[in-house]
């Protein structure tokens, strides 16, 4: 008896035979689901809204509102935690039986901590892209300012000599088309 090392492809495959020939034979992707849905048991939505402490039955020790002082709070917080740690550790010492409302009282504050820096998750994410593309412009620059800096014969002999003599059928002409074009292309 002959078994296969892996399975079959699934049937679905046969949809996209001709797809090489002509790419629009293909059929549609599905559309994007929104609103809820179910994954391995657990129902999820598709909104990326950060739920209220509240919603997540955790009293919030800062203040509401649109205009929180994020700084601020962050080191409130943390000073408060500082403080219950240190009593934490004195109630170990003093009464040990008596420590769970002190765990509780420093799981609220993490708690709260914890979601005054999701709520910074965005601004982050923003920060981080902004500077993403400003590295990336200022490399582009570069490179168009490498290549205007160096001239046509240095940069052939460079490449001569990493490539060991395989760029040698690249005539002068055709170098000058290739950066022209890059240099247009960075440019735009």
């Amino acid at each position: 008896m002959a078994t296969a090392t892996y399975p079959p492809p699934p049937p679905y495959y046969r949809l996209y035979k001709k797809y090489l020939e002509d790419p629009s034979s293909a059929p549609e992707p599905p559309p994007p689901i929104e609103g809820t849905y179910v994954l391995f048991g657990n129902t999820y939505t598709t909104d990326d809204v950060l739920p209220s402490l509240e919603e997540q039955g955790v009293r919030q020790l800062y203040p509401k509102g649109p205009n929180v002082d994020f700084k601020k709070e962050l080191r409130s917080l943390n000073r408060e935690l500082q403080l219950h740690l240190l009593e934490l550790a004195d109630i170990l010492i003093e009464r040990p039986s008596q420590y769970a409302r002190r765990v509780e009282e420093i799981s609220l504050i993490f708690k709260n901590l914890h979601h005054l820096l999701n709520s910074l998750r965005p601004h982050q994410a923003r920060a981080t892209l902004i500077h993403i593309l400003e590295l990336q412009i200022q490399r582009r620059k570069q490179a168009v300012e490498d290549i205007k800096r160096y001239n046509v014969s240095s940069i052939l002999e460079d490449f001569n000599f990493v490539l060991e003599g395989s760029v040698r059928h690249v005539s002068v002409q055709q170098f000058h088309i290739a950066t022209a074009l890059t240099s247009n292309e960075l440019t735009s």
